[in-house]
């Protein structure tokens, strides 16, 4: 039997074949209301990845000539296989790269399209389920933008590697709340609000960095689903139960840091451009080490930062594991950061955009509305 670790009625859950008790009729008028702004504030962020007034994936990029991403973002550039490739060689592996890595983000939401929607077989709260239902609408848009950003820089993604595949379906998957909601809603959409802050801020690509925006007016919610969950929930928690939590989120976190990157996940890229993984992961290994990574995980858009302080603000991280992250980021200076996060003030400027086109006319709708 799965382990659920369910404090608040509002994430009261039945297994997935347990479709009877949604037809209780006493569960209608039980709805909570948690989750109201945030569904209520759907209309404010609403866009449409298949409307040029809000994006065009017709705009050009010449993949051949520039790097969507900086030199700074390919590790293998500081080795000494970084040392012997020409323009022309890292031109090509900087594009194959940035496919892989648009094409984790595009498996990546469509994990959280999936998760999405079998919250909405398993929560009984009519409002939880609603949440979950707008952000099942929500991912699946953030599917077909990037499947459509993936198709006109590179016609296709390229396959999801292992460790995030097999994380993903482990997540979705799962029969316990507490890993569908710490696993998407805190650690992936953390990774993913990290992500896209740094690609916004450092793309050279403007498409790219319109979609990363766009996409984000949506993900902000949805990390404050989980938040909410976590408010209710971890506080409530016995010793043996926050230590369940507590281990599953720094699992996931290590399987995410030490392999999300690897070479021998990224084989197609590497072997894309004639180098072999292997060689490739000694070559990186010898180049950066533990320390190299601390200084990167420093930058407040890094997305591993991003995610700690996810948990750390979520009081998932204690004494028991802090020093574990500790080995990556400066704990201290996050806790005193409070809960503002990197990605904030991106979203807040994406939905000031998309307000000016969803109620320009709001006043022509309201008259096209009471006509009808």
């Amino acid at each position: 039997m799965a382990q659920q670790i369910t404090k608040d009625a509002a994430y009261d859950a039945v297994a997935p074949d347990d479709f009877p008790a949604m037809l209780e009729v006493e569960r209608y008028g039980q709805r909570s209301t948690a989750f109201d702004k945030i569904i209520s504030a759907t209309h404010d962020h609403f866009w449409d990845p298949l409307d040029t007034k809000y994006i065009d994936f017709n705009e050009p990029f010449d993949l051949t000539k520039d790097m969507v991403l900086p030199e700074e973002f390919f590790p293998i550039f500081k080795t000494k296989i970084g040392d012997t490739m020409t323009r022309e060689q890292k031109i090509r592996f900087a594009s194959e790269s940035t496919r892989w890595q648009l094409s984790a983000i595009l498996h990546g939401e469509q994990g959280a399209l999936a998760l999405s929607a079998s919250l909405c077989h398993i929560l009984k709260d009519p409002g939880a389920q609603e949440y979950a239902a707008n952000q099942t609408r929500e991912e699946a848009r953030h599917v077909t933008a990037f499947a459509a950003y993936i198709k006109a820089r590179w016609q296709k993604p390229l396959p999801a590697g292992e460790t995030l595949q097999n994380l993903l379906t482990e997540m979705v998957l799962a029969p316990e709340v507490y890993k569908k909601i710490v696993g998407m809603q805190m650690l992936v959409e953390g990774l993913a609000m990290g992500a896209f802050a740094t690609l916004y801020q450092k793309s050279r690509d403007p498409l790219l960095v319109k979609l990363c925006q766009l996409v984000m007016t949506d993900e902000a919610f949805h990390h404050k689903f989980g938040k909410i969950w976590a408010d209710r929930t971890i506080p409530k928690l016995s010793k043996e139960e926050h230590d369940v939590v507590e281990d599953w989120a720094a699992q996931c976190f290590q399987t995410l840091l030490f392999n999300l990157v690897n070479p021998l996940q990224m084989h197609h890229v590497y072997r894309a451009v004639g180098i072999d993984p292997q060689e490739a992961m000694t070559a990186i290994q010898e180049a950066f080490g533990d320390e190299a990574r601390r200084e990167q995980m420093k930058e407040s858009a890094n997305i591993f930062r991003v995610l700690v302080k996810t948990l750390l603000n979520a009081g998932i991280i204690t004494d028991r594991t802090k020093s574990f992250y500790g080995m990556y980021v400066d704990m201290d200076e996050l806790k005193s950061e409070g809960d503002r996060m990197v990605g904030d003030d991106i979203a807040e400027e994406g939905i000031k955009f998309l307000q000016t086109i969803n109620f320009a006319d709001s006043s022509k709708s309201s008259q096209l509305l009471a006509a009808e």
